[in-house]
């Protein structure tokens, strides 16, 4: 069903830390505008470990209404509680959502066969009118639902018939097309991944739900459409291009404390966010416990951005053209960096 590109998108958030109901509307048509395939409403892209459930419903109200015959939608409903995330998959339903995507049940880590038994399949058995899109990323729940498991689903549910595959590991993922079978889609689940795994012959995933795609939908769709085409010399050519991007989604610099040094981790959305302020476009900050970025993070983020902008003038065009931006004069204005970070360790 989902072939291409899919954003995950940023939940934009006001000054004041309550979202920005506009922003985000803004957000959603600009992907649309780009020719993305679908939209993701509060994964963890869109903040969903700090949004209120009342919150997560009204992003997705709202992100579902906007790509109503225009995109596919999907709503991020999972959660480390199966009563939480049905509540959350009937409302999903309810307003027309095309699917839902499920995260392997962070930090309590139930077995792969819990995670299959008592939280995907109460959830597929009563939406079957629902694609359930799996989102297997170990190094963020501290578990995993293996792929054998993952077949077991596959075989018994039809609306069980695609994951988001963040493991980082090949072989899993051919492991993966192997039980699952030919019909099975695979999508990558970082950008970094999108291209090896949609060239192996062993996995042959058919795109990717980005967050880099926040930025530069419209590339990332046409990176995928050569790979789905096979014109792997064209996707190769773009994808070194954009490839500063891509190393971003997580940014690792080491500081300097009072008491030594200090290995210091921005996690998605923290980047990405920091990167569409710098832009210009409505993202605002991220709610605590993320916050800011340090100056050499930033700056990694800055570097990367201006690398792209020379290695591609048209690929931040459609942010200049459609948010009324200056994308030159904003990559090289340094104040706007210094607004995104903490002023020291």
């Amino acid at each position: 069903m989902f072939k291409g590109c899919s954003t995950a998108l940023v939940t934009p958030m006001s000054a004041d830390g309550s979202i920005d109901h506009g922003g985000l509307e803004q957000l959603v048509e600009f992907q649309i505008a780009n020719n993305i395939q679908a939209v993701l409403a509060v994964g963890t892209t869109g903040e969903s470990p700090t949004l209120l459930w009342e919150e997560h419903n009204e992003v997705i109200d709202r992100t579902v209404a906007l790509a109503k015959g225009r995109t596919l939608s999907i709503a991020g409903t999972g959660s480390n509680s199966t009563k939480e995330t049905m509540a959350g998959s009937e409302h999903a339903a309810h307003i027309g959502a095309d699917a839902v995507l499920l995260v392997d049940p962070y930090y309590n880590g139930p077995s792969s066969l819990e995670i299959r038994r008592e939280y995907v399949e109460p959830v597929a058995r009563a939406f079957p009118e629902v694609q359930i899109i799996p989102y297997i990323i170990p190094g963020r729940t501290g578990c995993m639902m293996q792929v054998e498991d993952l077949a077991i689903l596959a075989h018994q549910y039809p609306n069980v018939a695609q994951v988001k595959e963040a493991t980082g590991d090949l072989d899993n993922m051919a492991k993966t097309r192997r039980l699952c079978g030919d019909d099975f889609t695979i999508l990558s689940g970082d950008d970094d991944k999108t291209v090896p795994m949609m060239k192996s012959e062993d996995i042959r995933a058919a795109g990717v739900i980005s967050v880099m795609s926040n930025v530069i939908p419209g590339p990332i769709q046409r990176l995928t459409e050569l790979l789905n085409d096979g014109q792997e010399d064209e996707a190769d050519s773009l994808a070194e291009k954009l490839a500063p991007l891509f190393g971003i989604v997580g940014v690792a610099t080491t500081e300097q404390s009072a008491y030594g040094p200090v290995e210091c981790k921005a996690r998605n959305p923290v980047p990405v966010k920091t990167l569409m302020n710098i832009l210009g476009m409505p993202a605002g900050p991220v709610r605590q416990p993320l916050g800011k970025m340090t100056h050499a993070g930033a700056q990694t983020v800055l570097d990367a951005a201006r690398q792209v902008h020379s290695n591609d003038p048209t690929a931040f065009a459609p942010v200049a053209e459609f948010f009324g931006v200056d994308v030159e004069a904003r990559l090289h204005d340094d104040s706007l960096v210094e607004r995104a970070v903490y002023p020291s360790y």
